[in-house]
């Protein structure tokens, strides 16, 4: 039997590698991939787990699926991924809308389940083993055909006391670089043109398999094939090689923009949290980066209200990031999650941690607002995207905006500009913290 199938994936990159390869196992089944849920057949929820507020949102998009199954457009739903693997039973329990569970170490078994679901009645609950996931297998691009992501490994090792990563996709397992290869040579042959190397912590990559950090190896080889971008995503800060910054420096193709999540600056915060920096470390490690790769732009992840955050350690993480002038940072409040030890550790409470994520969302506005001033002037090679009907404008991205998290560079063009498509535009103004300019060909 053949049906008709729709994914919604929510969270992170790596959520959405997940769901391209679950897509692409149900079209090798038989099945037809539709764009809308409804009039589908099943609707897949791919969900993130990672925090409370991620929680939220896939049981918002699970409710949402509810509603369309009660009015006769959607048969059957499923839900998969980290939420799935977190509280299985409770969803099963809770949700009875919710016809089957995937859980992250058993996305191969989605073909399967629909079956169960369609044909043999059955309300299966998939929990494989996170440890040992086969990570690889063909994948349905959901991303604009210039840029695609490459994950390199799964899992985590780096066990911070915040999260529950390592409890939801395993201890930290690199993909061969053989089989990286020979995905992201097929990626540069079907046109992408940005490669967005991502996993939890790239910087680890090859540790697991020889004891030998082979990032700065896999970048080489992929520096080789036909792309025109390589973008890196999660640097851990203290698995930053000197071997890694010269491929960086020297690689052309390698972006000039890092993702180093740091999260807070305090020694007693980073220690309480299991992260094995210190501010000194942190703070020598970006004067290294910056000194050796020419126009660097930094991105990181903040926390604030974490265990031991008083106001002496707040006001000196805010004096940390005015000094760094970290470029790029997504920040947010800290979310006791069940089971890890930072929810059992004395902390501020809620309302004062989300009022100190805006004041440091106020001293990175006046960070990014600096940068834009000292651009403007200047040419950017930009990626273009499309064309902003309400803006009258086109939109793209140069190398210091990453998809989906960073801003985008709006120009104006006297001819057509094709989406996908690579232009020189002179930077002019800012509005609301993003570049725009004008076509400089």
């Amino acid at each position: 039997m053949s049906y008709n199938v729709s994914f919604i994936s929510l969270g992170c990159a790596k959520n959405q590698v997940n769901c391209e390869q679950m897509m692409a196992a149900v079209q090798a089944a038989g099945h037809a991939i539709t764009a809308a849920p409804e009039g589908s057949d099943v609707v897949v929820v791919n969900t993130c787990g990672f925090l409370a507020s991620a929680c939220e949102e896939a049981i918002d998009n699970i409710l949402e699926m509810a509603e369309l199954k009660k009015a006769g457009q959607v048969r059957k739903i499923l839900v998969t991924g980290c939420m799935a693997q977190r509280y299985k039973d409770d969803i099963l329990k809770e949700m009875p809308e919710v016809d089957g569970i995937l859980g992250t170490g058993s996305y191969g078994d989605i073909a399967g389940a629909i079956a169960e679901v369609m044909e043999k009645g059955q309300r299966p609950c998939h929990i494989g083993n996170i440890h040992t996931a086969n990570q690889s297998g063909e994948r349905i691009l959901s991303t604009p055909p210039w840029y695609a992501y490459l994950r390199i490994a799964e899992g985590c090792d780096n066990h911070c006391a915040y999260c529950v990563i390592p409890s939801l996709r395993g201890k930290y397992r690199s993909r061969p670089m053989g089989e990286l290869l020979d995905e992201a040579a097929e990626l540069a042959s079907a046109g992408v043109k940005e490669l967005l190397v991502i996993a939890q912590d790239i910087t680890r990559y090859g540790t697991d398999l020889n004891g030998e950090h082979q990032l700065a190896r896999l970048l080489r080889e992929l520096c080789r094939l036909d792309f025109r971008w390589i973008r890196l995503h999660y640097l851990y800060p203290d698995e930053i090689t000197g071997e890694l910054i010269d491929t960086i420096a020297g690689e052309p193709k390698i972006l000039p923009y890092l993702d180093i999540p740091i999260q807070h600056c305090n020694d007693t915060i980073l220690k309480a949290m299991n992260r094995r920096d210190t501010k000194a470390s942190l703070t020598e490690m970006l004067t290294r980066l910056r000194a050796r790769i020419p126009g660097l732009v930094l991105r990181t992840s903040i926390i604030t209200g974490l265990p031991y955050e008083d106001e002496t350690a707040f006001e000196e993480l805010c004096a940390f990031l005015r000094e760094t002038k970290i470029e790029r940072a997504g920040v947010f409040p800290f979310s006791p999650e069940d089971g890890t030890p930072a929810a059992r550790m004395d902390h501020v409470d809620t309302e004062e941690a989300k009022r100190r994520a805006e004041l440091v969302v106020d001293v990175q506005s006046d960070i990014i607002d600096a940068y834009n001033e000292s651009l403007l002037g200047s040419e950017r090679e930009v990626l273009c995207e499309g064309f902003d009907g309400q803006a009258q404008m086109f939109f793209g991205r140069s190398y210091a905006e990453s998809p989906d998290i960073d801003g985008r560079i709006y120009f104006t063009a006297d001819r057509e500009v094709e989406p996908g498509s690579f232009v020189t535009v002179r930077l002019t103004g800012a509005m609301d913290g993003e570049l725009t300019g004008e076509l400089a060909e």
